[in-house]
Formats: structure tokens, sequence, C-alpha cells
């Protein structure tokens, strides 16, 4: 672990190398979540162990269901309000509508072209608040222009579920292309996600740029990557963006100074838009997202280089100009890269609501975040003993399923399943 005491402040979260190996593993159908902190991670109040602040839901007992199978690459999902489907994106290109009660999977028609190399293809799904009264379905993906270059893109068309016809979207168009476009398949972000008023935030990534410094894309503010977007459902940029009086600036955007976020939620107690982001060797963060913001990436940080001890840049309690993490796993933690994120409120796990859920790649678990306080300077997160740690599934995006509060989960392999988690 290379970080000094003196960078260690109140939001630190400190894993002993290796994360959660100490955790129990779980049965393979079930699982308990046992009474208190793993013991080797603390949250970001600065305790670990059994100075942890209390866990309500410690003690839960669940089922892990398969709902349907078969899934290539499964990287995004979102219920139908007022339906009960839940559409689910696979990044190669293709857009599905399952039925949880039966698993019926029946292909979406409509869904764009994507440049499906890398880390690219299509990526997160999110439906109009207003549906059904307002159909569109909005999806974030991966495409080339004419010179080949990829760019993350938003686009929207209308959900067609009337008469005998297959499922499809109409009119699908592009309505937001993160520029500029960049020769890389890398770290197009992209999470999308309705925040309170209607307004819709886009992650973007900053393209696998290795220009760490004061010049690196996430810090200007003139593009669209490493960032956050706030737009309109038309795809336009929102009226009261930090910036839209700034001709230097991108009008777009909402947040800058982030590295590739691939987790975003609304948090329901406060309206709060959470993120969470990979960091380069270790690193990863969860982070309150604030108007205006600047995020640090690369000139603040807690990973390192790639296959070093050197780290990228002071970590964030070094600067007074950007916004540091309300939890983050320093270099040498074993880290945590993040996918998919939700704050549970439904009422199949009364003891986990307001808890905050993200899904973790290379770690092949489910991490559940307990958090108290509300923003970005008094919120403190302590991680709790991992979901689905005997799996080996990488944990992509997550749901909650409205009618029911079962938890939702893609797993990002090349024939995978959507599971569901259930009260035992």
């Amino acid at each position: 672990m290379t970080d000094s005491p003196d960078r260690i402040d109140r939001r630190t979260a400190l894993r002993a190398a290796g994360g959660l190996a100490g955790a129990t593993a779980l049965p393979a159908l079930s699982g308990c979540l046992g009474g208190g902190s793993d013991g080797d991670s603390d949250g970001s109040g600065g305790t670990d162990g059994d100075d942890a602040p209390p866990d309500d839901g410690a003690d839960v007992e669940y089922t892990v269901e398969n709902v349907a199978e078969g899934f290539e690459n499964p990287w995004g999902l979102a219920f139908l309000p007022d339906d009960g489907r839940l559409l689910v994106t696979e990044r190669p290109g293709r857009l599905s509508l399952v039925d949880p009660a039966d698993g019926t999977v029946e292909a979406v028609a409509g869904a764009p072209e994507v440049f499906a190399e890398g880390q690219g293809g299509l990526l997160d799904v999110a439906v109009h608040p207003a549906y059904p009264d307002d159909a569109r379905v909005y999806l974030t993906y991966a495409a080339t222009n004419d010179a080949g270059e990829s760019a993350t893109h938003v686009g929207s068309g209308r959900l067609l579920l009337d008469g005998d016809d297959a499922p499809a979207l109409d009119g699908f168009e592009p309505i937001r292309v993160a520029e500029p476009f960049r020769d890389s398949a890398n770290h197009f972000g992209s999470r999308a996600t309705f925040g309170p008023g209607g307004s819709l935030f886009v992650t973007v990534g900053d393209r696998r740029d290795t220009e760490f410094g004061p010049d690196h894309v996430s810090q200007d503010r003139s593009n669209e990557l490493g960032a956050t977007l706030r737009v309109t459902p038309d795809g336009d940029a929102h009226p009261d963006n930090p910036f839209v009086d700034d001709s230097d600036a991108a009008d777009a955007l909402y947040s800058y100074g982030h590295r590739n976020p691939q987790a975003m939620t609304v948090r329901p107690e406060t309206g709060a838009v959470w993120q969470c982001e990979h960091g380069e060797e270790d690193g990863d963060e969860i982070n309150v997202v604030e108007r205006g913001g600047n995020y640090g990436w690369p000139i603040a940080s807690e990973a390192c280089r790639y296959g070093t001890d050197d780290p990228v840049a002071p970590g964030h309690g070094e600067r007074d100009d950007v916004i540091a993490p309300v939890h983050y796993w320093p270099c040498g933690s074993g880290g945590f890269p993040p996918s998919g994120a939700v704050f549970y409120d439904g009422d199949a796990f009364p003891e986990w609501r307001g808890d905050l859920f993200a899904g973790t790649l290379a770690g092949e678990y489910l991490g559940r975040f307990t958090v108290e306080g509300a923003g970005v300077d008094d919120a403190t997160v302590t991680e709790r003993d991992p979901l689905l740690a005997d799996r080996d599934w990488r944990v992509r995006a997550l749901a909650v399923e409205p009618a029911t509060g079962h938890l939702y989960v893609a797993v990002d392999d090349g024939d995978a399943p959507v599971a569901r988690i259930v009260p035992e």
C-alpha cells in the first residue's frame, strides 16, 4: 500500500492486499451475510473491524435464481414501468425483452449498428421516466465515423409492443455524440440514468488517454470525454448545466475529471447522482456527483501506474481544487473494478433499504455498501461482506424489480445468465 498516513482521510476505504479473500464463501444456491464487517476493509468514516458502523442487513438470507440464459456479454438492464418486463443489452449489438415470470426472451428490432471491439459495443439502456405515455428507450453505445474512429453515442427510439409483431425500436436515432472521436477501443463509459426533473445523465470515459497531466482530456472542459453529461430527453444540453455560458466549454458537461465511470445511480433519499469509476492500478472510486465538479483524474488520484507502486498523481486530499471520492481503494488494495450500481429501495429485503449495491468485474462478486450521511462532505460508506463471491461471476449490471423488490444481476460472459436474488 503506497498511501502515507496523511493521505488517508475519513473518506478512505482501506483494504488489505488481495481484497476480500478472507470473507466466507457463499453457498451455491443461497447465502447469508455474516455478522458485521468483513474485518479487512473500513468505511469512509475511517473505522474497520469491530469499529465499523452497525449493519442491520448483515444476516439477510437469500437464494439466487437464473431468470434467463444464453446472453453474450450482457451490459445493461432496465425494467419497463407498468409492464414488468426487462430490457437487456448485449455488447455485440443485441437488445432483448425478457419476461421474468417465465424467462421468455424476445429480440427487439431496431437497435443501432455498434462498434463492438475492445470495450465498445451496445452498452447501457434506460427508459423514459414517463413510460408508457412516452415510450422512448435510450441506449448508449460505441459507434464509428467515416474515418473508423469511435465515440460514445446516446440514441433513442420508441418501443413498440402492440399487436402480434415482434417488439421493436421505432425511429431510433443518435441524439448525442460525445466528441471528439478517437482511434481507441477503450474507456467509453457508459451508464445512462434519469435524474430528478427528468434530465438524462450519461457517463463518458477518457478513451484511455495516457498523457497524464493537466492537459489530459478529462481536465479539458472543451470536450466531452472523461465526463458526466446532462442532457434533455431530446439530447440537447440541459439549460442549467454549469458551463453553458462558457464559450470555451462543452455545454453538456455536468462534471469532469473522470477516468472511466461504469456505474451510476440516483440515491432516493437525496436525489443525488452517485457513480463508481475505474482507477488505473487500483484507485477505484465511489463519487457523489456535484454540478460543475472536478473529480481529479489524472491530476489527483489514489491509483498507481499499471505494474508499479508509483502513484499516478498526488491524492485528492493534497489538492483543494478537486472533489474527493466518498470511498476508494488505494493502490495495493486489490481494487474494485466496478460496473453497474443501484441503491436498494425494494420490499423483498427491508434490511437492505438504502444500501448501495455495485458489481465488480475482476473481483467477481457483488458489493454491498451501507451509507450514512447525505453527500460529499459527510457521507460514510462502509463495504460489507460480498454477495455471490463463490460463483466466479463478473458482475456487469444491476436492477431492482419494481413489483417484487428482487435484485437482478447481469453476468459479463460470452454465454451468461441474467439472475435474481430473492429471499430464501
